[in-house]
């Protein structure tokens, strides 16, 4: 009885803090972002330039723009298109409970693992519907003003301490081939797009059963000694992603793999196999790899030496982004004008979203000097070809005991960013 007991204060106590966290994370302090009209901006690989009015125009090579056969001279709407078009995961509150705690939402604790999902989904966008897709109606959210912000949050502090009391929802998520689906309407190019676009997301739902959410990857957390409620590093996330991709069973994605680089090294020839491991059909459309690179850039504080060297990644057309920031609060990085990174932020909580119904809404899924030595590097061969005794791994297992020692030490790591 006084186990049971102490089970039942911990469990309140969970709700309490939970509930807390949820009013914590739902006010919004509303902050205006200026850019400047005389330097691009750099969003995933396009290049925007708002002096321009001509958006046909291309930029001279003056303008800074580093990748010139993609460089897009559009306006500020063209930016705000491509911008919220990207899928933006946030804390959620009233999900289904995770299994083995009392938890119903991640406020507090699951931010980079938010970020690895949204690291994920770009990859996914990126795959399935290529860079130069934007969502059609990114245009049309309409923002909130800060007194309806105040108002919510007020409401939902009740709501969500209530929410926390109540049971499991079960959902229901059919394993269906996309291009099963889409192919009456491979004359339509927008309505592929869009059951894509939907399909992508539904895999990102809080739900135990979307193969992307956040309840498949605590789970597989759980194999590195994480449980819910702690922090994850982008380096132990990196390990979860690749296991989850691993693990999804749906066949648009079975030619997709993540390789995650050791000790910032990353062996041509171990990508090329993976990616041929995974394969289940020789159509090359159908193949990707999506590289995964944790490293730290600094001590106590980011070296700015590697300033230019992030610009670089970030201006790359294949570029899904990246995690990291500050130790335990976790941002997505997606892009920079001059020395100013633009990201999107993990650290609002937002209503549970039910992705298994249909038409359900996304417009709560929107929103330096010269490196002198590389983050990371790219070597021909097999990380076997090379006498390191911590580069074994063992397939059959999410982690190896190798790979188990170095997030083990990436857990104190708190600066890595992915």
């Amino acid at each position: 009885m006084e186990a049971t007991g102490t089970d039942e204060v911990d469990k309140l106590k969970t709700k309490f803090i939970s509930a807390w966290n949820n009013m914590k994370y739902s006010w919004v302090l509303k902050t205006k972002t200026y850019f400047s009209r005389n330097s691009p901006v750099l969003l995933l690989g396009k290049c925007y330039h708002f002096k321009y009015e001509d958006e046909n125009k291309m930029l001279p090579a003056r303008s800074g723009c580093t990748i010139e056969d993609h460089v897009i001279a559009g306006n500020v709407e063209e930016f705000r298109k491509d911008f919220i078009s990207r899928v933006w995961l946030t804390y959620r509150e009233e999900f289904p409970q995770i299994e083995g705690s009392a938890l119903t939402t991640d406020c507090g604790w699951g931010c980079t693992l938010r970020t690895g999902q949204m690291l994920l989904a770009q990859g996914l966008i990126l795959h399935f519907l290529g860079r130069a897709w934007t969502w059609p109606d990114a245009l049309n959210i309409e923002n909130s003003d800060s007194e309806s912000w105040t108002s919510h949050t007020v409401k939902k502090f009740t709501a969500s301490f209530e929410a926390s009391l109540s049971g499991e929802r079960e959902l229901k998520t059919p394993t269906i081939s996309l291009k099963e689906t889409i192919g009456k309407y491979s004359d339509d190019h927008e309505k592929r797009n869009e059951i894509y676009h939907r399909k992508i997301i539904s895999w990102f739902g809080d739900s135990p059963l979307a193969f992307f959410g956040l309840h498949q990857l605590i789970e597989y957390g759980k194999k590195s000694g994480k449980k819910a409620g702690d922090w994850y590093g982008p380096a132990v996330v990196a390990h979860i992603l690749r296991k989850a991709v691993e693990e999804a069973r749906h066949p648009d994605l079975q030619g997709i793999t993540i390789y995650v680089a050791q000790d910032c090294t990353v062996y041509n020839s171990d990508v090329i196999d993976k990616q041929s491991a995974s394969m289940t059909s020789d159509n090359a459309d159908d193949k990707a790899v999506i590289i995964l690179v944790p490293v730290r850039l600094g001590g106590e504080r980011t070296n700015t030496d590697y300033l230019e060297f992030v610009k670089g990644i970030l201006s790359l057309e294949y570029c899904v982004g990246i995690i990291g920031g500050k130790p335990k609060q976790s941002y997505y990085f997606a892009g920079f004008q001059d020395d100013s990174l633009i990201y999107m932020d993990p650290h609002y909580c937002q209503s549970f979203v039910d992705v298994s119904i249909k038409d359900f809404p996304l417009e709560m899924l929107k929103i330096s000097s010269k490196e002198k030595y590389p983050l990371f590097t790219f070597v021909n061969g097999h990380s076997r070809d090379y006498d390191f005794t911590s580069t074994t791994t063992n397939e059959e297992d999410l982690f190896s005991e190798d790979e188990k020692k170095r997030l083990k030490r990436f857990s104190t790591e708190e600066f890595v960013l992915l």
